[in-house]
């Protein structure tokens, strides 16, 4: 019962890492969404800068929206995977909490 209880906090933790990983890539996904809206904004030769390290690099539009695309949409597959990731830990936690229950009746 100990081994089973020290493996539900184990599955908690790595819930609660898989839910932090989601909500930041999340946010990164909604940045790049509101960055290509700024960038439909502008007129298509105006100058545009990304950063590159510690330096600010100029860009073409075009450039930087197929670039902001690409991120943002592999940002929402990485975000879908850990929701799989993390209905599965809790399905599993679940399942877990069931048994634990159970054997202290």
């Amino acid at each position: 019962m100990q081994q089973q209880l020290a493996q539900l906090q184990s599955m908690n933790q790595q819930y609660q890492a898989t839910a932090q990983q989601r909500a930041q890539l999340e946010a990164m996904r909604i940045e790049a969404e509101q960055a290509l809206e700024a960038l439909g904004a502008l007129k298509d030769d105006a100058p545009v800068y990304r950063n590159v390290g510690s330096l600010l690099v100029r860009d073409t539009k075009a450039d930087a929206v197929a670039r902001l695309k690409e991120d943002a949409e592999t940002m929402e597959v990485r975000v879908a995977r850990l929701q799989k990731q993390e209905a599965a830990l809790k399905e599993q936690m679940q399942q877990l909490q069931a048994k634990l229950q159970a054997a202290l009746k």
